[in-house]
């Protein structure tokens, strides 16, 4: 029963964050550009964090007790990396391209983290996991040979930030893991996007006036709708699938985001889908799938 409701919630979850994307690019039909749309997606989602951490001052009371000045310091870091540059990253890269390549671009993270963590703290890469980092990348490579992709305007652009999302992304994972333990995954989270928050806040006010924030009802609906499905329900989703039913299991629902998103996408933008485009889909999911369950 256990594995069932963690599943259910993870697939779920799953599918409801992968729609960020499409409505990402609904946002952009009306003319605002990234930092405006992840503005006011923050603006949305702080309230609820912030209400978490509240409702769970105590154990972060306790946290506090262990924590020293360079975990908070880390704690900071990690959020501009995690939630700000990664998102960023991300609304700018769907400037320039579709909603479905973009989730295949992202969905790459995990073999990232393989790579980086082979980098940086020296952990050996077995002969599958090269094997499956071959696959997720002959995966991109192969969907590139698509017109309707390559056809994008700047589509290079919009691929080198994507997979700065991605990467700046890795890196946040791979720095969590000292911070976790300490502070639990509920509290990490909320504390992340707090911070987050404050650093596209400061972004927005730096470039852009304030008073324009409001100016679209459309894109004002979007942005709450994206708000809640897609960034604070999936959140916690997401944390509660992994806890019931481990990251090994999770990751293999996990993988229908992509899936979720080209389908979405589909429907509500248009956007065209391939046989091959398909091909290279299932050499990423295969690729990352083999990496994450390795790993896990």
């Amino acid at each position: 029963m256990k594995n069932i409701v963690g599943a259910m919630l993870m697939f779920v979850g799953a599918v409801f964050f992968s729609a960020k994307a499409v409505m990402v690019k609904l946002t952009y039909q009306y003319e605002v550009d990234a930092i405006t749309v992840l503005t006011l997606r923050m603006l949305f989602s702080i309230p609820f964090y912030i209400g978490i951490l509240f409702l769970n001052r105590n154990k972060l009371k306790e946290a506090n007790a262990i924590l020293s000045k360079n975990d908070w310091i880390n704690v900071v870091v990690m959020g501009v990396l995690g939630y700000y540059l990664a998102s960023i990253f991300d609304f700018i890269g769907l400037e320039y391209i579709s909603a479905g390549l973009e989730r295949l671009i992202l969905f790459t993270y995990p073999t990232l983290v393989v790579v980086l963590s082979a980098f940086f703290l020296k952990k050996k890469i077995g002969k599958i996991e090269y094997i499956a980092l071959g696959l997720t990348y002959i995966g991109i490579v192969v969907v590139f040979f698509d017109n309707t992709i390559i056809s994008q305007k700047n589509i290079g652009l919009g691929t080198v930030f994507v997979f700065g999302s991605a990467l700046t992304y890795a890196f946040y994972l791979i720095g969590t893991g000292q911070l976790t333990p300490k502070l639990g995954s509920v509290n990490y989270t909320a504390l992340s996007m707090i911070v987050s928050a404050l650093a596209v806040f400061i972004h927005y006010v730096a470039v852009a006036n304030i008073g324009d924030l409001f100016s679209n009802i459309e894109v004002i609906k979007l942005t709450l709708i994206m708000a809640i499905f897609s960034t604070v329900l999936p959140s916690f989703m997401i944390a509660e699938g992994i806890r019931l039913m481990g990251s090994g299991r999770a990751s293999i629902v996990a993988s229908v985001g992509p899936v979720s998103t080209i389908v979405l996408a589909y429907f509500f933008l248009n956007e065209s889908f391939s046989l091959i485009q398909l091909a290279g889909t299932v050499l990423v999911l295969v690729g990352v799938l083999t990496v994450s369950v390795k790993k896990s």
